[in-house]
This record gives C-alpha cells, sequence and structure tokens, in this order.
C-alpha cells in the first residue's frame, strides 16, 4: 500500500547571506505536509549548516520541526560581528 502525502504550500524568507538561495516561488514554496524543514532545506539546495535561526509562524524551532502548510518560514544564517 503505498501512501501519498498531501502537496501543499509555505512563504519562506531567507535573510542576509541565505537570500541568494531564495526561490522564485518564495511565497507558495511547494512542499509535502509533514517535511522537516532539514529535508526541505536539501530538496531546495541550501546548505543545512548555514541555517542557524529558524522561525515557524514567528517562532523559533529546529531543523527538525515538521511543516504542515500554510507557514511562514524564516531563516537566518550565522551573524558574525561586533
Amino acid at each position: 500500500m503505498e501512501i501519498h502525502m498531501k502537496q501543499t504550500h509555505i512563504q519562506l524568507k531567507l535573510f542576509a547571506g541565505l537570500a541568494p538561495f531564495t526561490p522564485e516561488n518564495a511565497d507558495r514554496v511547494p512542499i509535502e505536509s509533514g517535511v522537516s524543514v532539514e529535508k526541505l532545506l536539501l530538496q531546495l539546495n541550501i546548505p543545512s549548516e548555514k541555517a542557524h535561526l529558524i522561525f515557524i509562524n514567528g517562532v523559533k524551532c529546529s531543523l527538525a520541526s515538521q511543516l504542515k502548510g500554510g507557514e511562514r518560514v524564516g531563516i537566518f544564517p550565522p551573524v558574525a560581528g561586533g
């Protein structure tokens, strides 16, 4: 028996050094419901080690967090400075 995951969309915002990785369809990125942030980054060819801070609907989350669809996802790289 084959299980099909429901396809849905998220809004993706990549900040600072990650901005060049922003897909053209960033306001409506197709995802499979239940996909982790880490797997999404892999699918988008974004190095997961460059994802330092991850926010889903304004709440700090991790690479293991799962997406259901409809979320706003913001990702920040490590920031250096002083």
